[in-house]
């Protein structure tokens, strides 16, 4: 009988909270300046107009950088050296990478639980990444 081997993802080193925590740290740094510029350009620094237009490129940024596109790193996952994978060790496609951003917004909805779960989570995944079937890890 053959014997079976895990993919990667399952037995490679996954990131550990504060490494994820930094990363999106970083990226929400790049985007708040990106979307600060651009709001105040296009609407003249009024916020309440301008929250449509954070939502979309918050979705854009990450769900590009998350997918095969982006190669699965954002910009604060690449200067960490981490990247989101799918638990079979692929990367996600567009749609999977979307699933991940609705499950991350429900992990912070829930003031933020979903998020801290993935601190105590023996896979070290959050709820996003179960909903998502990904896990994060080094690159």
């Amino acid at each position: 009988m053959a014997a079976t081997t895990m993919p990667a993802a399952t037995t490679g080193e996954k990131a550990g909270w504060w490494t994820r925590f930094l990363a999106i740290f970083i990226d929400g740094i790049g985007l708040t300046i990106i979307s600060g510029v651009l709001v105040s350009i296009l609407y003249g620094s009024d916020a309440t107009t301008g929250g449509g237009l954070n939502t979309l490129l918050g979705v854009l940024y990450f769900c590009y950088f998350w997918s095969t596109y982006g190669k699965g790193q954002t910009l604060g996952m690449r200067a960490l050296n981490i990247k989101v994978v799918k638990t079979d060790g692929s990367q996600l496609d567009l749609v999977g990478a979307f699933i991940r951003y609705i499950g991350l917004f429900i992990s912070i909805a829930c003031i933020f639980i979903g998020v801290i779960w993935a601190a105590f989570d023996g896979q070290k995944q959050g709820w996003h990444d179960k909903i998502a079937g990904t896990y994060v890890v080094k690159a």
